[in-house]
């Protein structure tokens, strides 16, 4: 009879709890994704594209964009990011931490169990009320085996609502990594142009270096001949004397971008060396309509909307504080005074428990926790809709450089042209005694600086691309 009115009572928890869980909601604003500005089209690349309200999706694969430069060497220190790269290792712990909150969040849904078994030496007071002298045993042993079990149902969607915004952290800590990554390749990009540029740099004023050499040789002999002055001479050494020191200087900036691509790469600054290279790379063209992918791919502006959905998701978490709390425990196992009788069935007990509690006053405290929520969502969705604006900033500031560059860098090689020819008409009339060197000396001057100037600008070029493509979140190709 026992026994079935304990299964009675079971049932009947049972069938309780099954009609709270099902009357159970999750209270709490639903997310809807925050409306962002978007643009119909970039200014800066007529006609304009058709670009769409894009949803994240920085998961999207965004490819070996890096391969579009052409470059070997750049290909080779790209590979070395994924594997050395300290900060992106760094980044990478955090996401799989994250991931594990999302499990530490999911446990809540189920009940905690536990097991134990004791044994304790009693003596009872002769003096309490229960103790029949000549009855009652004063010292007793107790063994006990044990087990209890709890749980919590979420009736108002609290775990849920936590669970929901442990997955949104996560996919904004995996959009961060991207992030990361991303980052990480366009400096690595970026410092790698700014070397191979130096390098031409230099390899120009080495040309340049030659030929002053050979003019002042010559001013030497003319000098010695009695057909020119000291101060061709001097005007020719003192040509030579500042290239030369013009060339010597671009090895310090050289030197920090190849110790900054070291540290990229995850090795010491001391250890490595990119070799001298005045070989250049064209930057890639940049379609005429690029696909309405922005906001799908760029990891900053996913990750911004994903923690806009975790802010949400805590308004939930703090409205659930104002309904009760059901609290479901039980209790089972075996308790005998001697270690022979322990597994037996009348040592059998157990205990089956609900309580519910209910909040009636804390000064206002949940009030202002979900204030807070609600505050802090809306600061969450001010700073998606700013990393919208930021990315398409960013897109049109890159595409408005390489249009500029790209007509200043034909203007400057009609200058380079120019200059040129201005030196050779110099020099020839420098070599016939119609003028001075001072004529000479400042074609020169004038060629290496429109020279240098042309450099600079595929350097820029090439570095507008990184930025563009970064600004893209990884290209302007299509996942592959």
């Amino acid at each position: 009879m026992r026994r079935l009115r304990a299964s009675s009572l079971a049932a009947s928890l049972a069938g309780a709890l099954a009609g709270l869980l099902a009357a159970g909601c999750a209270v709490g604003p639903d997310y809807k994704r925050p409306d962002a500005p978007v643009p119909a089209g970039f200014k800066e690349q007529p006609p304009p594209g058709t670009w769409k309200a894009a949803q994240p999706d920085d998961a999207a694969l965004r490819g070996r964009w890096w391969q579009l430069f052409g470059d070997p060497q750049l290909d080779a220190l790209e590979d070395k990011i994924a594997v050395a790269n300290q900060t992106l290792k760094a980044a990478s712990a955090q996401y799989l931490a994250a991931q594990d909150q999302v499990r530490v969040a999911r446990a809540a849904y189920f009940p905690t169990l536990g097991a134990g078994a004791s044994a304790t030496q009693v003596r009872v007071s002769e003096n309490q009320p229960t103790f029949v002298r000549g009855i009652s045993k004063r010292d007793y042993t107790l063994f006990a085996l044990q087990g209890q079990a709890q749980w919590e149902p979420d009736l108002w969607g609290q775990v849920r609502r936590t669970v929901e915004q442990a997955r949104a952290q996560a996919q904004a800590s995996a959009a961060d990594l991207a992030n990361v990554e991303l980052s990480l390749r366009a400096e690595l990009a970026a410092d790698y142009f700014q070397v191979r540029g130096l390098d031409v740099q230099k390899q120009l004023l080495e040309n340049t270096l030659a030929s002053d050499a050979d003019a002042l040789q010559l001013a030497r002999v003319r000098f010695q001949g009695g057909v020119a002055n000291a101060v061709d001479v001097a005007q020719a050494e003192t040509q030579y004397r500042t290239v030369k020191a013009q060339a010597i200087d671009t090895g310090v900036a050289r030197a920090q971008f190849e110790h900054a691509i070291a540290t990229l790469i995850g090795v010491p600054a001391s250890s490595f060396a990119l070799a001298a290279s005045a070989s250049t790379v064209a930057a890639p063209p940049v379609p005429s309509a690029v696909p309405s992918a922005l906001l799908e791919r760029r990891p900053d502006v996913a990750a911004a909307e994903r923690r806009a959905a975790a802010a949400n998701a805590q308004i939930g978490v703090a409205v659930a504080a104002y309904y009760p709390n059901l609290n479901l425990s039980a209790t089972a196992g075996l308790q005998s005074g001697a270690l022979g009788t322990l597994l037996q069935l009348p040592s059998l007990f157990w205990t089956l428990g609900a309580s519910a509690f209910q909040l009636i006053f804390d000064a206002g405290r949940r009030h202002a926790l979900t204030d807070q929520a609600r505050n802090l969502y809306e600061a969450q969705v001010a700073t998606y809709r700013e990393s919208v604006l930021v990315a398409f900033q960013e897109v049109e500031d890159n595409l408005a450089a390489l249009r500029i560059l790209q007509d200043e860098a034909e203007a400057q090689s009609a200058a380079v042209e120019a200059a040129r020819q201005s030196l050779a008409l110099s020099n020839k009339r420098y070599k016939g005694g119609v003028t001075t060197y001072l004529e000479v000396l400042t074609a020169q001057t004038i060629q290496l600086s429109n020279e240098r100037t042309q450099a600079d600008l595929a350097t820029r070029r090439l570095l507008a691309s990184v930025q563009l493509i970064r600004a893209l979140g990884g290209g302007w190709q299509a996942a592959r």
